[in-house]
């Protein structure tokens, strides 16, 4: 199942780099200390020297930026491939994490591996059987965006929803913790955070089930519950939980509560010790059309928003809403960074986040205050943002009236989407992975009194979305530098395909980032010029993490695409014959890939097939219901899934409903969709194969 690479070992004259990199790490670090909790305070702390990588972005302060400056903008070139280890198929989009010279991280359907850092020799893996309980979970729960770290134990979510804690050192199971019902559309693909000795989660679901966003913390050692915290109210009759909630029910209208009313925070958190506060970036609403999920009135608080919790109680403090009234799916789930700048000549504590919608926030996370918003990429939703009232001025029509088509920039997908940004606090920039992207909207035909939402965790947003077409800028993506202080782009680059990878930033004044396309680049972070590139002939996604042992540095990424670009077009690599790999650098390192062979595929033959284009219509509308999200716009693959044109299950119907309604490739991670109707499978069949044909036709796809 494995197969691993080392090369390399520690240079000559190992001693002296030794010493220079411990003064280097040293300079920023606190003194050792004595307890477990505070060793991890200490690693988990902004001003940490950068030794370990401990968290998802790195520190509290998530700002996926390490001092450590051995590999630098002069050093750069040397950088090689210390050792690269083989994962079997399944996602590996995640952060990894560096600990005492051991690296651990998620892939696939949450399998936690632990792996000597230095020389890529595979220790443990915990397997936690997600296909065997998922359910219909399965279907969104595809794998782990990052794990999470404290006092000697491994955390991890997993798409059934359980949290997991595992020894750190030999990979036995220390208590699991169930955060949602079982059998309700709650899913958890986001990495848990670790703070003063407690763990959060939160979880996803809100676009596919009528679910209510929350979070939840529990005990890092016992797993104890400790205190959840609601995103948006419930059904006023049952009474309200907090102050809190009885304030957000004061934004909302209707019988939002049917409709669970979304608010999944499924992503973003960022711990603040100075304050004690965890900081929440919360999702869109359920369903995304606030015509039919509120009577198309309110700010219903809390979705899209920043909320501000006391970390010890779950208190509400503070909020700030970036998307009042959502109806796009902008939520506001991406990196929020903490940082203390200069701002009009004073200190000024603040949180800095790209969030889906197009602007960039600078708020003062002391009392939740806009400092700034700015635009950085093309924006039609908004005319701007008051700085007065941290409003936005909405685009009259915006929220696509009595079905009125409207042009959104952003779209769904955001300018900014989960791939991590980076802020440096010593180049002062902000980095982000930036996507270029419009989609057309409309409710025509939905009746919002009668709109029910589609059963089986299908994507039902009661709207319908086409892409935009003809627009140069669209489907492209840029690596964008910002100055959140000066308020501009100090340098943009355009990046090679519609998607690109999340970023780390570097006191070596470098910014790493991979691309889809199969590079994995580092530029400076000053300036954008591009200094180094690996050809890691697999797509990239994931941010790359860096961290020092025995006076050496690294740089590690894991390749192979996951979500998300999976589902909305192909890109130049095949779910069965494309890398999934750990890739570890180091300077002066002299490793190589294997040559990646791309597989021979073949269009299967179906001599039976006869064209029914109401049927093929039909079981369009299905695929699309069920099946986009993973195996890709028009059954062209993405490299997520499997490219659906060239599997020869839907030329046999026994086969097909075998996979389909019988759960044959369960343990693979491929769902069952047992409660679909034989006349959707038939029709859903007869599109696949339609799809097939048209591919044959064009004179076949190329092989991938």
């Amino acid at each position: 199942m494995y197969r691993r690479t080392p090369f390399g070992g520690m240079p000559a004259g190992s001693w002296l780099s030794m010493a220079v990199a411990l003064v280097i790490a040293g300079s920023c670090s606190h003194a050792p200390s004595s307890t477990p909790m505070a060793q991890d305070n200490d690693r988990l702390s902004d001003r940490s020297g950068g030794a370990d990588w401990a968290g998802y972005g790195r520190t509290y302060g998530e700002q996926h930026f390490s001092p450590l400056s051995t590999i630098n903008t002069k050093t750069v070139g040397r950088l090689g491939l210390a050792w690269s280890m083989d994962l079997p198929p399944g996602n590996p989009a995640t952060i990894p994490l560096e600990v005492g010279g051991t690296l651990y991280f998620a892939s696939g359907l949450n399998i936690v591996h632990a792996v000597d850092a230095a020389s890529g020799r595979l220790l443990w893996t915990y397997d936690p059987k997600v296909p065997a309980v998922a359910g219909r979970k399965l279907r969104q729960g595809w794998g782990s965006r990052g794990i999470g770290y404290w006092d000697g134990k491994i955390y991890t979510g997993t798409g059934d929803g359980r949290l997991i804690a595992i020894d750190a050192k030999t990979g036995t199971l220390v208590w699991s913790v169930m955060t949602v019902d079982p059998n309700d559309g709650r899913y958890i693909t986001g990495a848990p955070r670790l703070f003063d000795g407690k763990v959060i989660i939160g979880h996803g679901g809100s676009d596919t089930a009528s679910t209510r966003g929350y979070v939840t913390t529990y005990d890092a050692e016992t797993g104890k519950q400790l205190w959840r915290f609601y995103i948006v109210p419930g059904n006023p009759a049952d009474g309200f939980e907090n102050s809190a909630q009885a304030m957000a029910a004061k934004t909302w209208a209707g019988q939002w509560w049917k409709y669970g009313g979304g608010g999944a925070a499924w992503n973003a958190f960022t711990y603040d010790a100075g304050t004690d506060t965890i900081l929440i970036g919360t999702g869109n609403g359920a369903p995304w059309n606030r015509r039919v999920r509120s009577a198309d009135r309110g700010d219903n608080l809390f979705l899209c928003s920043i909320v501000a919790l006391d970390a010890k109680t779950g208190a509400y403090k503070w909020h700030y809403q970036v998307n009042p009234g959502e109806s796009w799916d902008y939520n506001a789930a991406m990196d929020m960074h903490l940082a203390d700048l200069t701002i009009d000549g004073r200190p000024r504590k603040v949180v800095i986040t790209a969030p889906k919608n197009g602007f960039l926030y600078v708020i003062d996370r002391t009392d939740g205050k806009l400092v700034s918003a700015t635009r950085i990429a093309k924006v039609t939703w908004a005319i701007g943002i008051d700085p007065k009232s941290g409003q936005p001025i909405d685009t009259p029509g915006n929220r696509y009236p009595n079905g009125k088509p409207f042009e959104l920039w952003p779209s769904n997908v955001g300018a900014h989407s989960w791939m991590p940004s980076a802020f440096s606090p010593k180049s002062g920039l902000v980095y982000i992975p930036l996507l270029e992207r419009g989609a057309i909207y409309s409710d025509a035909g939905i009746d919002a009194k009668t709109w029910t939402r589609a059963t089986g965790n299908a994507e039902d947003f009661a709207v319908s979305i086409t892409p935009v077409s003809g627009d140069p800028l669209n489907n492209t993506s840029w690596l964008l530098a910002f100055d959140p202080v000066a308020r501009k782009a100090m340098w943009k680059l355009q990046t090679a395909s519609a998607w690109n990878g999340g970023i780390l930033a570097t006191g070596g004044d470098l910014v790493f980032q991979g691309q889809i396309t199969g590079e994995f680049d580092a530029y400076d972070a000053l300036s954008g010029r591009k200094l180094w590139r690996f050809g890691a002939q697999a797509p990239i996604i994931a941010a790359p993490i860096t961290y020092a042992i025995g006076g050496r540095q690294y740089v590690t990424i894991l390749v192979g695409i996951g979500t998300s670009p999976g589902g909305v077009g192909p890109v130049a690599f095949d779910y069965y014959s494309q890398a999934r790999r750990v890739l570890t650098f180091a300077l002066d390192a002299h490793g190589t890939l294997p040559v990646s062979r791309p597989l021979s595929r073949v269009l299967p033959a179906d001599p039976t097939y006869r064209a029914d284009p109401t049927m093929e219509a039909r079981g369009a509308a299905t695929y699309y219901l069920h099946c986009v999200a993973c195996h890709g716009v028009g059954a062209i693959s993405g490299g997520q899934a499997p490219d659906l044109r060239f599997s020869s299950a839907p030329v046999h119907p026994n086969v097909f409903a075998d996979v389909v309604h019988g759960g044959l490739l369960v343990p693979e991670g491929m769902p069952r969709f047992e409660e679909l109707p034989n006349a959707d499978l038939n029709t859903l069949r007869q599109y696949l194969r339609a799809q097939s044909m048209a591919s044959r036709k064009a004179g076949g796809a190329p092989a991938r």
